[in-house]
C-alpha cells in the first residue's frame, strides 16, 4: 500500500456493509457487459464479470487521527489510501454501525427526489429490503402522507412499525395510490406495483436486475390509467436537484439522515472480516438479508 501524500489519507477499516442485491449480482457474474464501465464502483480493482474487488459502504478511522471517523465508497478491506475528497466525515450523532447505511440512504433520498412525494399522498413501497425500508422511512416523515411498506415476509411488519410506517402483505395492500416505489428486484413485484397505482400515478423503479430478463404485462390498466414508469438510479443526482446538489452534498445529507436510532433494525447481522471468504456466498444467497455488517 502506498504511503499517503499531502492530498490523500490512510484509513483503517472499522465496519463495512454488504449491499446484498447489487453485490450478489456481481458475485454471480450477472453484470451485463453493456454496464461494465457504468457499474464500476470507486476504487474497484479488477474487471467484470468476476472476480473483482467490489463494495461501497465503508466506515473507517483516519490513521493520522483515530478519533476521526469517515465514510468512503470503498470495497471491503482492512486498510486503504484514498484522496482526501473521497472520504466524508461522519456526524457525531451517527453510530459507526449505522453509518454503513449511507449509500442506501443516498439511493432512497435520490428516489424520493425522483418520485416527488407530496403532503397527504397515499404511497406504497413494494419490497421491504433496505432500500424499500429507507424510502418508506423518508416518505413517512412527510406531513399527512399515508405510507405502506409491502413485502411477502410478515416479519417485515415489525420493521415497518419501528420505522413509523404502515405494513401490508401481498393481497392486503392499498390501491389507488398517488405514488408507488418498487424495490423487490423481481418482475412479480413490479407487476404488483403497477396494480397499486391510481390514475396518472407514477411508479418509481428502484430495482436493478443485472443481466436477468424481466417480463412485465403492460396490457392491463397501464395505458388506460396513463401510468408513468420512472427509473431511479443513484449514479446521477435526480434532475430536479442536480443544479443545486453535487454528489458530495447529497452523500453528506444521507449520512446525517442516519442519525435516527430507529434505523438500527436495518443492520441485522455481522461477520468478522477474516471469516468473510467462507461466509460471503451464504450471506449473498439469503434473500431476506437486510444490511449485513462486516466487522474489522
Amino acid at each position: 500500500m502506498a504511503a499517503p501524500d499531502g492530498g490523500s489519507v490512510q484509513v483503517r477499516a472499522l465496519v463495512s456493509g454488504i449491499s446484498r442485491g447489487t453485490e450478489s449480482l456481481v458475485f454471480q457474474g450477472r453484470v451485463p457487459e453493456s454496464e461494465w464501465q457504468r457499474m464500476r464502483c470507486p476504487f474497484q480493482e479488477g474487471d467484470f464479470p468476476f472476480p473483482v474487488k467490489y463494495g461501497y459502504a465503508m466506515v473507517g478511522a483516519l490513521e493520522a487521527n483515530p478519533k476521526m471517523r469517515v465514510f468512503a465508497l470503498h470495497p471491503h478491506q482492512t486498510h486503504f489510501v484514498v484522496p482526501k475528497d473521497a472520504v466524508t466525515d461522519i456526524p457525531d450523532n451517527v453510530t459507526t454501525e449505522r453509518a454503513v447505511l449511507a449509500p442506501q440512504m443516498e439511493t432512497a433520498l435520490n428516489a424520493t427526489w425522483d418520485g416527488s412525494p407530496r403532503i397527504g399522498d397515499r404511497i406504497a413501497v413494494v419490497g421491504g429490503g433496505v432500500i424499500g425500508c429507507l424510502v418508506a422511512y423518508l416518505c413517512g416523515r412527510i406531513a399527512g402522507a399515508e405510507v405502506t411498506l409491502i413485502d411477502i415476509e410478515p416479519s417485515r411488519g415489525e420493521i415497518a412499525k419501528a420505522l413509523g410506517v404502515g405494513f401490508a402483505v401481498a393481497g392486503s395492500e392499498p390501491t389507488n395510490c398517488d405514488l408507488v416505489f418498487h424495490a423487490t428486484g423481481k418482475a412479480e413485484g413490479l407487476e404488483l406495483a403497477l396494480t397499486l397505482a391510481g390514475f396518472e400515478s407514477t411508479i418509481v423503479e428502484l430495482s436493478w436486475y443485472g443481466a436477468n430478463a424481466v417480463t412485465v404485462g403492460l396490457g392491463g390498466a397501464f395505458h388506460s390509467q396513463r401510468l408513468t414508469l420512472l427509473s431511479s438510479q443513484v449514479g446521477n443526482v435526480a434532475p430536479a436537484r442536480r443544479a443545486r446538489w453535487p454528489h458530495g452534498r447529497r452523500l453528506a445529507k444521507a449520512l446525517s439522515l442516519c442519525a435516527d436510532p430507529a434505523l438500527d433494525c436495518l443492520v441485522a447481522n455481522e461477520t468478522p472480516f477474516v471469516e468473510l471468504p467462507l461466509k460471503l456466498p451464504e450471506i449473498l444467497g439469503k434473500p431476506g438479508t437486510l444490511c449485513h455488517l462486516v466487522r474489522y
